[in-house]
């Protein structure tokens, strides 16, 4: 097999997740091929982040000259809604913040992740479809090392990962949660890449949408019916295109409908038009750029809630040339790259048969669905805050970026962003720098920022809380840079255990 020294670049979320793409390309793929085989990958070791009966969404750009294109493979809401459907409460501690997710058969919705690799693949792969799971497929056999953050995130999900039999079985085979270092097993998911890789869609639909029908239609307490995985379809999409004139830099964002792309290009243009009054000795902010940044993101959740979440309404507000929570980033030897993220919520608490892995819950996080488990609105896509990201600066360097963390990704992309094209930031700098989130005026705050700054944030927003630490809770971005004089860098969150690999 050729190896490709010096030729790609991979960040993810895990070392064997950024080891399956590492292999793609040596054998020959391309960054389409790569970020499948990680997906792949990411729902073994990753389990809880990332799943097959999930959703996501990636960005491709073949070169530095070809326009990029938007892949939509996320959720759907089901065509009819069941009124006596199921759906149950698990809060979730991340230690210094709670959040409250729901689960059960109620909260699934109709997943999109493999008609989504299918259709990518179709369009932009080279290697044989087969291949690309196979990686996934030989370390869900043999087991893996649960990695010291997999098993943070199990004890902060532990009502969700321990609420069946059928899930304790996975992730607590002696009556505990498994520990960072011991192995977890998964020869039932090690089955259905091999099922995918030999029979792909027509298996997916069959044998696995019979044993979903099963486990989330009607009759088990759910919304889903045969016509809904029969009729879901991917999506291509024509970007957001975020064009900014001081910085002389510009990004592609995740287009309607999702809601991400239009809060981050809102706080993008807020930051373009009143970023230096912001910063003035006579404001809130006193000079201090991440206190404007922070009212950025305040402006464009403000605008979001004052049009009850009617994102189109948001658009009037963008300048007229920009209308248009695992992640993997992969650029390749020719130039092509693909940053996708994908998601499965939490899982909905409940094995799918002896698969080994839970459907989505997507219908029960609020951030995509305001509207509650019972309350949707029927047959659209949800509205997702997943953003994978796009980007070029004025020096010629391009990027690509994308986050996990629910409604803390287009805060997290924001901020990289932010310091990648207007400060010039180095990549591992503008993905390591503190964090901050501003949601209905409250203000939550990474340590590590100078006490100016700090003294800015109090003024501006009177209800805040200081971490203690970092977090997960503030996303994990995920990022490559391809430099005008062809370096290529690569950077791993840290607090999501990211890995940046240079081949």
């Amino acid at each position: 097999m050729a190896h490709l020294a010096e030729h790609g670049a991979i960040a993810a979320g895990h070392e064997l997740t950024a080891r399956a793409a590492v292999e793609t390309l040596h054998a020959g793929g391309n960054a389409v091929d790569a970020a499948i085989a990680a997906a792949a990958m990411a729902c073994v070791v990753e389990p809880v982040l990332a799943g097959p009966l999930g959703g996501g969404f990636a960005v491709v750009q073949r070169d530095a000259r070809a326009e990029p294109v938007f892949c939509d493979f996320f959720s759907q809401t089901p065509k009819r809604r069941n009124p006596r459907a199921r759906v149950e409460a698990a809060e979730a501690d991340f230690g210094d913040a709670t959040q409250i997710f729901h689960i059960g058969p109620g909260t699934v919705a109709t997943p999109g992740v493999i008609p989504g690799f299918a259709e990518l693949h179709r369009r932009h792969g080279r290697l044989p479809w087969a291949e690309l799971f196979a990686p996934a497929a030989e370390v869900a056999e043999r087991g893996h090392a649960v990695s010291h953050f997999q098993a943070g995130l199990l004890r902060i999900i532990e009502p969700i990962v321990t609420h069946t039999e059928s899930v304790r079985a996975l992730f607590a085979p002696s009556g505990r949660l498994l520990e960072a270092g011991e192995t977890l097993r998964n020869p039932g998911q090690a089955r259905f890449w091999r099922l995918m890789a030999t029979s792909g869609l027509e298996a997916y639909l069959n044998e696995v949408g019979s044993l979903l029908l099963a486990e989330a239609g009607p009759d088990a307490g759910g919304h889903l019916r045969a016509d809904d995985l029969a009729d879901y379809r991917v999506h291509w999409r024509a970007p957001l295109h975020a064009v900014l004139h001081a910085a002389e830099a510009e990004a592609w964002l995740n287009p309607l409908p999702a809601a991400s792309g239009v809060l981050i290009a809102l706080a993008l243009d807020w930051l373009e038009r009143h970023g230096e009054e912001a910063m003035a000795a006579d404001a809130a902010c006193e000079g201090s750029a991440v206190c404007a940044r922070a009212q950025a993101l305040d402006f464009a959740d403000a605008r979001r809630r004052a049009a009850d979440h009617d994102l189109t309404k948001l658009l009037a507000d963008l300048p007229a040339s920009w209308r248009g929570t695992t992640h993997i980033s992969v650029v390749d030897a020719h130039g092509m790259v693909c940053s996708m993220t994908v998601s499965n919520g939490e899982g909905n608490g409940r094995m799918l048969g002896d698969f080994g892995f839970m459907p989505n819950n997507m219908l029960g996080e609020e951030d995509v669905n305001p509207a509650g488990a019972l309350h949707f609105r029927e047959d659209v896509r949800l509205s997702s805050m997943m953003s994978p990201v796009l980007a070029r600066r004025r020096d010629g360097a391009r990027f690509a970026l994308g986050s996990g963390g629910s409604n803390r990704i287009r805060s997290a992309l924001l901020l990289v962003l932010a310091r990648l094209l207007h400060d010039m930031a180095a990549l591992e700098k503008a993905v390591r720098a503190p964090r901050l989130h501003v949601e209905e005026g409250f203000l939550d705050v990474e340590p590590g920022l100078p006490p100016s700054d700090v003294t800015a944030l109090k003024k501006a927003f009177p209800r805040h809380r200081f971490w203690s630490r970092p977090s997960m809770f503030f996303g994990g971005v995920h990022a490559v840079m391809l430099g005008a004089d062809g370096r290529l860098e690569a950077v791993g969150d840290f607090r999501r255990e990211g890995v940046g690999v240079v081949v």
